[in-house]
């Protein structure tokens, strides 16, 4: 069992920056895929951006904008965003996965662990 508690997310205004953190638990967690998704309000939750050991992956739309990476000494990942707009106001979720996958998954349902969420609003 893999717990995961993600911070950092609040209310910023268009052209604004963030950084969600997503602590792990678990002693191999240098192992675990590790991703961030998010779920706006009446949409289906979307791939953000993927990280392991292999490397990482982003979403088209957060290109350029966004950087994932991790810590392994620390149990942690993050997301920085950078240059938000309105259309990434959503919760975003992080996730885990204790199997290894090369490329790193871009799918919800390759992942089994996930956080409780944190709301980011951007404001125009």
């Amino acid at each position: 069992q893999v717990r995961l508690v993600e911070s950092g997310g609040g209310l910023v205004q268009a052209g604004g920056s963030l950084r969600l953190s997503c602590v792990a638990s678990g002693r191999t967690f240098s192992r675990y895929d590790m991703g961030w998704f998010r779920q706006a309000p009446g949409k289906e939750r979307v791939f953000v951006a993927g990280i392991n050991s292999s490397g990482s992956r982003t979403a088209d739309s957060v290109k350029g904008r966004f950087t994932i990476s991790r810590d392994n000494a620390k149990n942690t990942v993050y997301l920085q965003m950078n240059s938000l707009k309105p259309e990434d106001t959503a919760v975003y979720y992080c996730a885990a996965n204790t199997v290894f996958h090369i490329p790193v998954p871009t799918t919800s349902k390759s992942y089994d662990y996930w956080g409780q969420g944190t709301q980011v609003t951007v404001s125009s």
